[in-house]
């Protein structure tokens, strides 16, 4: 399929911008089916209104989006060593450290 340039209007701005042929190659290559409605100074406003410039609270400085991981203090069932595990542990519920769950985990 031959993409042509097209000019849109920002919904923020309502400034005219250009979707290249290029960008709505790579929009259809990642299997996006909406245009931008947003031009790119926007677009990037936004990004840096919503997740900042600088080091955030998603543990990276604005690229990629992986939200660090709250950890809850725990003692491990097993071998009695303070470990910390990514859920919030349960009453009456075994919590391991990681090498004691991988042996766990390995047993089964």
């Amino acid at each position: 399929m031959s993409f042509q340039d097209k000019t849109l209007q920002c919904s923020d701005c309502s400034k005219a911008f250009t979707f290249s042929a290029e960008e709505q190659e790579q929009f259809k290559s990642r299997g996006y089916t909406n245009e931008p409605k947003r031009c790119p100074e926007c677009r990037q406003a936004r990004k840096s209104e919503r997740y900042g410039n600088s080091s955030n609270s998603y543990g990276n400085s604005g690229h990629g989006f992986t939200p660090r991981r709250q950890l809850f203090p725990a003692v491990c069932a097993d071998c009695g060593k303070a470990t910390e595990v990514p859920f919030e542990p349960s009453q009456g519920r075994p919590v391991y450290c990681s090498d004691c769950f991988r042996k766990v985990k390995a047993g089964r």
